[in-house]
C-alpha cells in the first residue's frame, strides 16, 4: 500500500539548518542550477546571494524568524518574517528550483502572511523586489501586492549581496494589506 504523499511542513529555523538553508538560497537563485527556475538572478547578479553570517542573524534576531518548509524529510522552501511595527517584513524567499512552479511557493506566501497576523498583529506585510524583475513582481501582484514605486538604492560594491551584471539594479518596495 502506497503512503499518501505528506504536503509540506512549517518551523522555525534553528542553527542546525544553516548550512542547508544557504545552499537552497543560493540554488534558488545563483549559478547554473538557479537557471532550471523561473527565480534565478544568474543573468544580473553572480556571486553569493546570502552568507551563513547572514543565514544566523535572522535566525537569532528577536524580531524576526526564518520560516523553513520541510517535505520528504528536506528544507525545499523558506522565507524571512521580520516585525516591524504594524507591519512585517518578507524576506529571504528561497523555493528549490525543482519544485517552482508547483504552487508550493503560494502555500508558503500564505502562511507567512497567516503567521504575521495572527502572531505579531501586522496589517500589511512589505518586501523589496530588484526592480527589472517583471516576471517576479507580476507573481506577488497575482498574490494581492502591489506597487509602490518607492525606490532603494541597490548596494553597489558590497559583494554579501551579489556582484552586479548591470548598472541600472534598484529595490521596489512592494505592500500587502492583511486582511
Amino acid at each position: 500500500m502506497d503512503m499518501p504523499a505528506v504536503g509540506p511542513t512549517f518551523r522555525d529555523a534553528t542553527d542546525a539548518d544553516v548550512e542547508a538553508l544557504v545552499a537552497l538560497i543560493e540554488s534558488a537563485y545563483r549559478g547554473n542550477s538557479s537557471r532550471s527556475g523561473w527565480t534565478t538572478e544568474a543573468d544580473i547578479l553572480e556571486g553569493r546571494r546570502t552568507d551563513p553570517e547572514g543565514v544566523l542573524e535572522v535566525i537569532k534576531s528577536p524580531d524576526s524568524k526564518l520560516l523553513t518548509v520541510e517535505q520528504d524529510g528536506r528544507i525545499v522552501a523558506c522565507c524571512q518574517l521580520e516585525h516591524r511595527g504594524d507591519h512585517a517584513y518578507f524576506g529571504m524567499f528561497a523555493v528549490s528550483p525543482t519544485l517552482q512552479g508547483a504552487g508550493l511557493g503560494k502555500t508558503v506566501m500564505a502562511e507567512a502572511e497567516r503567521q504575521a497576523r495572527e502572531s505579531w498583529g501586522a496589517t500589511e506585510m512589505h518586501m523589496t523586489v530588484i526592480s527589472v524583475r517583471d516576471d517576479l513582481i507580476a507573481w506577488y501582484e497575482r498574490r494581492g501586492y502591489r506597487r509602490t514605486g518607492k525606490m532603494t538604492p541597490f548596494p553597489y560594491g558590497d559583494e554579501r549581496f551579489g556582484i552586479p551584471q548591470r548598472d541600472d539594479l534598484q529595490f521596489e518596495l512592494l505592500v500587502k494589506k492583511l486582511a
